[in-house]
């Protein structure tokens, strides 16, 4: 491996250039140890104590071997370096290089001074105590390696990851509640419905208790269904149960059922045509979930387009057919 290359996450990566323009006043109190801070993760730092040599030529050290190369310019300002002619000059070369080839220039303010004009529309870092600024050393050092210093964002509670579809006028919890009671219902779409018996922590969807209980009093307010409250119970009762409406059924399928209109015109199409007259009948012969041919027949008789009474067993008897049930297949 280079001695220019380092090992970062399992990665190999070249070590980033980074000049160090200071006040040689500032070297003891803050620029040796922070200049080792950043060589000893993997920085590459150009620093004059470290670099030049008895006869060597400090125009040319500075500008053509530390600023020329240079990714990174760190300025460390203070009320000593501010007011140093070759610190202006090495500010100047980096805004140069900035503008010429991208060269990142990074403000480091150590003491309260007056900040040079070309650097007051740069976002600085100030470090109000040299002993002490690890934090501010992270913002540095990720700004250098181009990393990023935001907490990563984790994955979310599993019922935030739930696939929702959009239904109109309610918010996603809402919805979600919707969608996990009609899906509990397997036989009558207006079947009573527990809240503790769905709502479980098994139930990797489910929202918080209290979620579900304000989206219960939400649904109802909307007509998505009529609850229900009761006293005791045990324990583990939430104190309600409820019923989704007919409307709120009507808006899960129309949401969540696959080619749910083609599922209504067939059911209407076997009704009209083939005369078969109950739900379990449709369900059996047209391979629907009961549950849908029930909610499909009561939503038709509330419609006025056919009449029908209910039997023992969850049976459902069609005995009259509109005309105009007809009239819409043509």
């Amino acid at each position: 491996m280079d001695k220019m290359d380092v090992i970062r996450n399992g990665k190999v990566m070249t070590r980033p250039k980074v000049f160090l323009s200071h006040a040689s006043e500032d070297k003891e109190r803050f620029v040796n140890e922070f200049a080792l801070k950043l060589r000893q993760n993997g920085v590459d730092v150009w620093l004059d104590k470290w670099e030049m040599l008895p006869g060597d030529s400090l125009v040319d050290k500075i500008f053509e071997d530390g600023l020329k190369e240079a990714e990174t310019v760190i300025i460390v300002l203070s009320k000593n370096s501010v007011t140093k002619p070759w610190v202006r000059e090495e500010l100047n070369s980096a805004i140069v290089n900035k503008l010429q080839k991208g060269t990142r220039v990074i403000p480091i303010v150590i003491d309260k001074c007056e900040v040079p004009e070309s650097l007051k529309s740069t976002l600085w870092e100030s470090i109000k105590d040299v002993s002490s600024y690890e934090d501010s050393f992270e913002k540095i050092l990720a700004s250098i390696l181009g990393a990023s210093i935001e907490p990563k964002i984790e994955v979310g509670p599993s019922y935030t990851a739930s696939v929702i579809h959009q239904i109109d006028g309610l918010e996603a919890v809402d919805n979600l509640v919707l969608k996990i009671s009609c899906e509990s219902l397997t036989e009558w779409p207006d079947d009573p419905i527990e809240p503790e018996k769905i709502f479980t922590e098994d139930n990797r969807e489910s929202p918080p208790k209290s979620q579900v209980m304000e989206s219960l009093e939400i649904l109802e307010d909307q007509g998505y269904l009529s609850l229900s409250h009761y006293m005791g119970g045990g324990p583990e009762a939430w104190g309600c149960h409820y019923r989704v409406t007919l409307f709120g059924y009507e808006k899960y399928c129309k949401a969540y059922i696959p080619n749910y209109a083609e599922i209504q015109n067939t059911i209407v199409s076997a009704i009209v045509n083939e005369q078969i007259y109950t739900n379990q009948e449709l369900s059996s012969k047209l391979d629907i979930p009961v549950v849908i041919t029930t909610h499909v027949v009561k939503l038709l008789e509330n419609n006025s387009y056919i009449k029908a009474s209910g039997e023992l067993g969850g049976r459902i008897a069609i005995y009259f057919v509109s005309a105009k049930l007809r009239r819409a297949l043509i």
